[in-house]
């Protein structure tokens, strides 16, 4: 009997070496339609501001993302049995313009939301979460916010620039993307400018985790206040891979030192099973930076924990 939804394509029926360079081994489509979630790529780095590569961050995480298995092994999640996935391929951005770029982002994101499905983004550098933010604003009013990351990325500019990776969730408070009471910033660190590098997200009311709180410790218990504080609003997961320290994630372009382990990564994700998720990203995966592959690896196993924690996947 054929399966009700989508499959990845199994090692089995195809060595993992081979096959389609989909998210996955997915099915690939040309639109969201009729998907009940769907992995896009956005591949971008001309808003970094340090080392760059991120363009290269979607099809590096596509093509190690070959040895994922539908079944989660620790949660029981199944998400093939339970919801029709695809892999819609990539943004089409103008890479010599990044202010056209986010527009192009916001538009598309609009269409896939149009279809009803969810969005998984490859990223790509930060500055597309928020297009993605505003996108969602309109299709579900001001969303909370699970926002994992070495830095806080509420710049007012850069080298003079309002659009840029250092600045997407202070441009996304402006525009009234945030429910503000209900965002929260997990694994801030490393050094800065003064205390306002992250007491101006204190100051609108959001909870800061700084990466010193998280040491020699289990997430879990923080993930459960996190579901308590969101409730049943509405919530998008932004996961910047240099959230995670270095030893575990050195393919990026900011890296600072003390960062989340993967085990304290995975708890965060998998701890918002339960929630309103929306939308998730995993950003700035920076190949150059990356000789074993790994960082991309750690992403693509993050991406597809986003999926098994989506509504409607018990």
């Amino acid at each position: 009997m054929a399966p009700r939804f989508n499959q990845p394509l199994g090692g089995n029926d195809m060595p993992r070496f081979g096959g389609p360079v989909t998210m996955m081994r997915l099915p690939a489509q040309d639109s969201a339609e009729g998907l009940d979630a769907a992995f896009v790529g956005i591949p971008m780095d001309i808003g970094t501001s340090n080392r760059p590569g991120t363009r290269l961050g979607p099809r590096q995480i596509r093509d190690e993302s070959r040895m994922l298995r539908p079944y989660n092994m620790a949660t029981g999640a199944a998400p093939f049995e339970h919801l029709h996935v695809a892999d819609i391929g990539d943004v089409p951005i103008n890479t010599f313009d990044l202010k056209k770029s986010v527009q192009i982002i916001e538009d598309h994101y609009r269409a896939i939301l149009r279809h009803g499905a969810v969005p998984l983004t490859l990223g790509g550098d930060h500055t597309l979460t928020w297009p993605i933010l505003r996108a969602m604003r309109d299709r579900h009013g001001p969303v909370a916010l699970i926002h994992v990351d070495a830095h806080a990325d509420i710049n007012d500019a850069m080298f003079g620039e309002t659009v840029a990776h250092g600045c997407p969730f202070r441009r996304a408070w402006e525009d009234g993307c945030l429910l503000n009471d209900r965002v929260i910033q997990i694994g801030l660190r490393g050094t800065g400018y003064g205390p306002d590098d992250f007491d101006w997200s204190r100051e609108r009311g959001w909870r800061v985790v700084q990466a010193e709180e998280c040491w020699h410790r289990s997430l879990s218990p923080l993930m459960e206040e996190v579901r308590a504080m969101i409730g049943d609003a509405p919530v998008y997961l932004s996961f910047d891979i240099d959230s995670l320290d270095p030893a575990f994630a050195p393919g990026t372009g900011t890296v600072e030192p003390g960062g989340l382990s993967i085990w304290q990564g995975l708890e965060i994700v998998r701890g918002c099973a339960g929630l309103r998720l929306v939308g998730a990203d995993l950003v700035e995966v920076s190949p150059p930076y990356d000789p074993s592959g790994n960082t991309a690896l750690v992403g693509a196993n993050l991406l597809y924990e986003m999926l098994c924690a989506l509504p409607g996947v018990p």
